[in-house]
């Protein structure tokens, strides 16, 4: 069953364009991974102006092999650095609305 996933990441004042820099490494790669349907990256346009990552997934199998990556291990070393929180993160399934 696909997976999205949606995070929400609060930086650090000053630090929004190291984080975009080490988040554009990730997305690019996260990109190619087998199993991801989508993976973009979009910043909110007012109150916080987090960054939000938009992602889904074939399955939990591909969100597991993403989360086991070395991009995704590296950016996630370099953002708890540059992010004032923990990231707020929804995971979601599809519910079948059509007859």
């Amino acid at each position: 069953m696909a997976v999205k996933i949606v995070a929400f990441v609060t930086v650090k004042p000053g630090e929004d364009d190291a984080f975009a820099a080490a988040a554009r490494i990730c997305v690019a790669a996260s990109r190619k991974e087998h199993g991801v349907i989508h993976y973009d990256l979009w910043r909110e346009t007012e109150g916080a102006r987090r960054f939000v990552f938009n992602e889904q997934y074939v399955d939990d199998a591909a969100v597991q092999q993403h989360m086991a990556s070395d991009h995704f291990k590296a950016f996630g070393l370099a953002a708890r650095n540059l992010a004032s929180a923990r990231p707020e993160i929804v995971v979601t399934q599809p519910v079948d609305v059509i007859d």
